[in-house]
């Protein structure tokens, strides 16, 4: 795949840098592009995998290899560029509570009576054990250390694969919930984990994982009661008030398992209304590089 262009964003729309979370100061009215992207360079003799550099400026791994199709996920080259995707589209939907975006692999959270919005990286179910899609809930309770039973389906299939899997796994650091838990809906929980590797991959059996320090973040800041909604947007379009127009694509979640285990790419979800809006040059040419990134496509 080819790259396309950077485009640095409107100069008052800066992004801060946090170890928790990014955020992100929200746009003025009628605006939804945010952050600006950077470019930095892997240290000359570093060993660190990319999933390092990810975590160092709390990208997702499927964002960075979005970004960086030629980068070796195993061991980055030295003194090679990589781009760190901090530039996005908001999610066209209501800023509210938490917005999950399952095919950019995100989570957006609107604090209450804030004016900023928490962008955080996540990882989601696996094929066959989807996370939930085009789903409003909200936040039923919350945990502490919480405990993990797998269903017996689950330890099925690790029985499958060789490995054995307890009925109960209690909490603490081992535990694949990790230490913190935010129950949404009956069945599913936006947790922690105990693997960070799996942040921005289809890894969970359906819930939403976050690293750590993110989802400390999170559960110290989100009350009980607090709307959630899951979406599946892998293209996000924006006209901006200055009259530019910018697209974001994503390789779109597989639909089954024919697709999940095919080399050819996933058809884009877009309906014939955005095809005829995005019927030009440059957005064709962003709708096959699937970046993952905010291109300016005209005006």
């Amino acid at each position: 795949m080819r790259r396309v262009s950077l485009f640095g964003c409107i100069a008052a729309l800066m992004v801060s840098q946090s170890v928790l979370a990014i955020s992100y100061p929200l746009p003025p009215e009628g605006s939804r592009l945010v952050g600006s992207t950077q470019v930095i360079t892997v240290p000359h003799g570093s060993t660190l995998p990319l999933e390092a550099f990810a975590a160092q400026y709390d990208q997702g791994l499927s964002n960075m290899l979005e970004a960086n199709p030629d980068a070796d996920p195993f061991l980055p080259r030295g003194g090679s560029q990589l781009i760190i995707p901090q530039q996005l589209i908001l999610p066209d939907t209501v800023r509210q509570g938490i917005v999950v975006n399952v095919a950019e692999m995100r989570l957006y959270y609107y604090p209450p009576g804030g004016n900023t919005v928490e962008v955080l990286p996540i990882g989601i179910g696996q094929a066959g054990r989807e996370t939930p899609r085009n789903w409003v809930t909200s936040v039923q309770r919350k945990q502490v250390g919480p405990t993990w039973s797998p269903t017996p389906n689950t330890r099925r299939a690790y029985a499958q694969e060789g490995k054995t899997l307890p009925a109960f796994v209690p909490a603490g650091p081992d535990n694949p919930m990790g230490l913190y838990a935010i129950y949404i809906g009956r069945m599913y929980a936006i947790h922690g984990t105990n693997a960070n590797f799996g942040i921005g991959l289809r890894v969970s059996q359906g819930c939403i994982r976050l690293r750590n320090n993110d989802i400390k973040y999170l559960f110290d800041q989100v009350p009980v009661g607090t709307r959630v909604q899951i979406i599946d947007q892998p293209v996000k379009m924006t006209t901006e008030p200055d009259g530019s127009r910018w697209l974001e694509v994503h390789e779109p979640l597989s639909r089954n398992r024919a697709e999940f285990e095919s080399t050819n790419k996933v058809p884009l979800p877009i309906s014939a209304a955005m095809r005829a809006e995005l019927n030009n040059e440059g957005a064709a040419s962003v709708l096959e590089r699937r970046s993952g990134m905010p291109v300016k496509i005209g005006r």
